[in-house]
């Protein structure tokens, strides 16, 4: 292992041969790190804490802390990390709590720039960028291939789409439907239409693109109920399948989304 002399690593960490070690980061008890991963100077990393193969964290960075919610009575809880995840400097992620099923998640090939916040019980799917100063309140949920700008909020139990784009110093108080662009400050956020720059850079084909816009035009902007809007995505779409997420998503907020 490349581990420097000043840093710190519990005898009940568990780190992979090739796991590299920066100067005066602490590696906690019950801490796994998987092969390929290097963790900066200046890392603190708490357990139970699992952290998968090849992801780079940089400096300064508190990962698996504990959840910071006044109900928290230092419960064991988890944190998961999956592979190839990028976590620049002063990100901090929390573990999670007992009343949110006591695991914060993040899957693979994420990137956390700069003083990201990741609070405790959140999942992020894979693909997920959070800007600089990006904040993450308890539970919320960031599905596959999102962006969060930087100085965004979203406030706890919120979701954010998959595909979705929440442009930089919004606060998102509902959740911010997929594939679609969400901008602005709380009951003041609204939407700006299909994320088409980002779809377009994940291969979707522009007849893809085209059937989401049309049903966007449908549930956001034909001023219909919106039951009646989803009566009419099913007619018009019934095998489309980024309409069917755009549906379902819909059907299952709790909050409300932004429209």
């Amino acid at each position: 292992m490349n581990i420097h002399p000043t840093a710190i690593v519990h005898p009940g960490g568990r780190l992979a041969p090739d796991v590299s070690v920066g100067p005066h980061s602490i590696i906690s008890d019950e801490v796994e790190i998987g092969a390929g991963t290097v963790i900066g100077p200046y890392v603190w990393i708490q357990g139970p804490t699992v952290i998968g193969s090849g992801c780079k964290i940089y400096s300064h960075c508190s990962i698996g802390s504990d959840a910071q919610d006044l109900k928290f009575k230092g419960e064991r809880t988890y944190l998961r990390i999956g592979n190839n995840n990028l976590i620049r400097e002063f990100v901090t992620i929390n573990r999670g709590t007992p009343g949110g099923g006591g695991y914060t998640i993040l899957g693979d090939n994420n990137y956390l720039m700069t003083g990201a916040h990741v609070a405790h019980d959140c999942v992020l799917g894979n693909g997920v960028i959070l800007a600089n100063a990006a904040t993450l309140a308890g539970h919320v949920i960031v599905q596959d291939h999102s962006t969060i700008g930087a100085f965004s909020g979203v406030h706890q139990f919120c979701r954010v789409g998959s595909h979705a784009y929440v442009g930089g110093y919004s606060v998102i108080t509902r959740d911010a439907l997929p594939f679609v662009k969400t901008v602005g400050d709380r009951n003041d956020a609204k939407t700006y239409g299909i994320n088409t720059l980002g779809l377009e850079r994940r291969n979707f084909q522009k007849e893809e693109i085209r059937a989401l816009k049309k049903a966007y035009r449908v549930l956001v902007q034909s001023r219909l109920h919106l039951k009646e809007a989803i009566e009419q995505l099913n007619a018009e779409f019934p095998d489309n399948a980024h309409v069917r997420t755009l549906i379902q998503f819909t059907s299952e907020s709790e909050r409300g989304f932004i429209r």
